[in-house]
This record gives C-alpha cells, structure tokens and sequence, in this order.
C-alpha cells in the first residue's frame, strides 16, 4: 500500500469513527430524554451511557453538560431523598451513588469508573442481627473540582473540599480539606495539591 492509499484509509476510518460517536452520543441524549420524562431533573446537553439507571428520578438534579458513562446507578432510595450533581461532572462506568437523605456533588468533578458513594451505612451493635438494625445516615458533599480515583469508596458523613484528590481504591470515612490529596484504607492525607509536583 502506498502512502496516497494508506491516507485514503486513513481517512475512510475517521470517517466511519465520527459516525460511530455521532450515533453514540445522539443516542446517549435519547436516553437522558427518556429519564426527563419519567421525571428526572435532567439540564441540556447530559450524556447517559447504556445501562445507566436512576432510581426515583424526579429526586435527582444534574446540571448542563454532565456525562454519565455506560452503567452508572444513582440509587436515591426513598422520595423524601435528594441527590445534587453540578454542571460539567463526569462519572465514570460503573460507578454507584446510593442516597438515603442526601448528596450534593459539585461542578467539574472527575468521578472515576467503579466508584461508590453513599449517605448510608449499617450499625454493627452486638447482639442483633446486623440487618435488622436502622441505619446510620449523614448526608455527603463533594465540592467542586473535585477527582476521585477509580474504585474509591466515599462513605457517610464526609465532605470533600473543593480542589480535593481521592486516590483509586480509598476508602474515605472523614472529611478532606479543600486541595487535599488522601489515599489508602482508611484514606489519609498525603499533601496538598501543588506541592511536590513536577511541572514542565
């Protein structure tokens, strides 16, 4: 093959590309068109991946420009719940945000693949079956600009500062300063964003 049918190819092959995106994302709007009408408080230009599930929709609020990959479930487990996503968030596939009173996450936020949120946990009293017992919940806030790293865990009751780095596969269960990096299980501070980082 010569270099004139090698960029012929070349550009068979984008071509045949951008229509797959062009099919992918106008079908990935249909579906956030599809959750509007079961009540979803969906703002324009969202993308919803295949397989993404919202539970009691008309309790979730995701701003503009918001993408959701392929099988995120937002779980918001009863109609007295909220769950709050700002405007330009990305959340990864797979990723699980269980609510039972509250989540607030902020704008321009990285939420990687497999990562789970909740408000919720179970009391592990002595004595009583651990299902039996009620749960404890406290609402969790994410502020803006915020990236937690794939398979992060993000229990109840924590606040993630602005600017804030989850490490892949934390556990967070206290609250993280704004520029905070934190990592480990349980996660624990590292540095603050900006220190230490090579530039260039």
């Amino acid at each position: 093959m010569n270099s004139s049918q090698g960029n012929r190819a070349t550009a068979v092959y984008a071509a045949l590309y951008r229509f797959g995106e062009w099919r992918r994302i106008a079908a990935a709007r249909l579906r956030a068109h599809r959750w509007r009408l079961l009540g979803a408080n969906l703002e324009p230009k969202c993308l919803l991946g295949a397989g993404s599930r919202l539970e009691y929709p008309w309790r979730i609020w995701v701003g503009t420009r918001c993408v959701l990959q392929d099988d995120v479930w937002l779980r918001v487990g009863c109609p007295g719940a909220e769950l709050r996503i700002g405007e330009y968030t990305f959340i990864g596939r797979g990723a699980e945000i269980e609510v039972t009173q509250s989540v607030i996450i902020g704008r321009g936020c990285l939420i990687a693949p497999n990562v789970f949120i909740t408000d919720h946990n179970h009391r592990t009293q002595p004595g009583e079956m651990m299902f039996t017992q009620p749960s404890v919940i406290a609402p969790v806030t994410i502020g803006g600009d915020v990236w937690i790293g794939a398979h992060a865990v993000v229990l109840c009751g924590v606040t993630i500062g602005d600017g804030a780095v989850v490490a892949a596969g934390a556990v967070v269960n206290r609250d993280v300063g704004p520029g905070a990096i934190v990592g480990g299980v349980p996660a624990r501070f590292i540095r603050q964003r900006g220190k230490g980082e090579a530039h260039g």
